[in-house]
């Protein structure tokens, strides 16, 4: 086979980097060692949409794709509407912690014009209902006395009404692949890369562990926590300044507390470093409940993801929802876990790296697991430009592209994203960026 462009990885952003690169008139060939579409890390996502990072290009690009997952038919361009996907709009509050302080990101909001409240406890406990605004900073183990210690006076919140969560991960990595199989990409599921070409000097295509050979003067690598494995394969990564690492993560599903989501609504989505975990509302009166990496809870790190145990733990499960019902009172522990799991892939400062790489060709949307499902849409328009640019004879480690958002109209230094970037010192060290 030949093409213009191998995307290795069908998740969600291998998804959306297919579907501008065939908009712009490639051939596009995604490849995907999985059975189908977005059923990798992409189907664990918790799918939210939130605006608190502690860079100014990751404030303006969940900014722009925000736009682009409320206008989602318009995005896809199709005016099919059943089976797409849809954003639900909650709004988000971020509670107060220390290591991630209002002031990391709301000069940023404020100069890209996200709307925000900042709330003090009152507010918050108006507009949550049911929610303990105790202070409980650091995070503890359930058996750590500490955890069980009353809380050290009270928190606030900043709102940020535009927040909230797709409905179906899984299902928008999908309607990314079928709209750019509109274009004329296609699609090879259980397709695993097991050699990476070069030819004079440049990347040349891919070999398949089934013998087959893709010809392609472009290569990106969107593969997930297994990036890393993929990089080896190109003969690439010595350059990079940040290192990436796969880890093993759950997300748990249980009944909402008694009278968290109003009639009609979802109830509004809580990110709380404070107890080391996140929670929105699900369709159904149900709760997801997922963690922000804790110094207290040891990282689950992977030297190979497909070695990740696949269902959830009680040990996770009854430390994350016993720190959900310590802000959410009403909430019952079930005895059981109920969950999915998923393998992050995690770059060392929890900022993603979109780039070349020094194989001429060879490029990469790596480094995103656990807080870039919701910038997919412009991920795609960020590698499309990157690509077309570099192609042409732009050197973007010399001249980095400078991005033009279509909706908010944001000018993206997409030098932020660089493999040789300084790591990110105001980054929180966790799945939050």
């Amino acid at each position: 086979m030949n093409v213009d462009v191998v995307v290795i990885g069908a998740g969600v952003i291998g998804s959306a980097i297919a579907l501008e690169l065939a908009r712009s008139g490639r051939t596009v060939a995604i490849v995907d060692k999985a059975g189908g579409v977005g059923h990798g890390s992409t189907s664990a996502s918790s799918a939210v949409v939130r605006f608190n990072f502690s860079t100014r290009a990751g404030v303006a690009a969940s900014w722009e794709a925000r736009h682009q997952w409320e206008n989602w038919a318009e995005h896809l361009g199709t005016r099919d509407h059943d089976g797409l996907v849809s954003f639900r709009r909650t709004g988000l509050a971020m509670l107060d912690v220390d290591i991630a302080p209002r002031g990391t990101y709301l000069q940023h909001f404020r100069d890209i014009g996200v709307p925000y409240t900042e709330w003090d406890d009152k507010d918050l406990a108006e507009h949550v209902r049911g929610i303990d605004v105790g202070r409980y900073w650091p995070p503890a183990r359930l058996d750590d006395d500490r955890f069980w210690a009353d809380a050290k006076g009270t928190l606030g919140a900043v709102f940020t009404p535009d927040g909230g969560f797709v409905s179906d991960p899984q299902l928008a990595a999908q309607n990314l692949a079928d709209a750019a199989v509109a274009h004329g990409a296609v699609v090879l599921s259980r397709s695993t890369v097991v050699s990476v070409a070069r030819s004079v000097g440049r990347v040349a295509g891919v070999g398949l562990g089934d013998g087959r050979r893709i010809s392609a003067s472009v290569v990106v690598n969107a593969a997930g926590p297994w990036s890393g494995r993929v990089n080896a394969l190109a003969g690439v990564g010595a350059d990079f300044t940040v290192g990436l690492r796969p880890m093993r993560q759950e997300v748990h599903h249980v009944p909402a507390p008694p009278g968290y989501q109003e009639p009609g609504t979802l109830g509004v989505a809580v990110a709380d470093m404070d107890l080391g975990i996140y929670l929105r509302g699900e369709t159904g009166d149900g709760l997801l409940v997922g963690g922000t990496e804790p110094e207290c809870d040891p990282p689950q790190w992977l030297d190979d993801p497909d070695a990740a145990a696949p269902h959830p733990t009680t040990e996770v499960f009854d430390a994350q929802v016993t720190r959900a019902a310590r802000r959410l009172p009403g909430l019952r522990v079930p005895n059981r876990p109920k969950g999915v799991v998923g393998v992050y892939d995690v770059a060392d400062d929890w900022t993603p790296i979109y780039d070349r790489t020094d194989l001429p060709g060879f490029y990469v949307a790596i480094g995103t697991s656990g807080n870039q499902f919701k910038n997919a849409p412009v991920v795609g328009q960020f590698l499309a430009a990157i690509i077309e640019q570099t192609e042409n004879g732009l050197d973007h480690d010399t001249a980095p592209v400078q991005f033009l958002t279509r909706h908010t109209k944001q000018l993206i230094d997409l030098a932020a994203f660089s493999r040789k970037r300084p790591r990110n010192g105001a980054s929180s060290g966790t799945v939050m960026g």
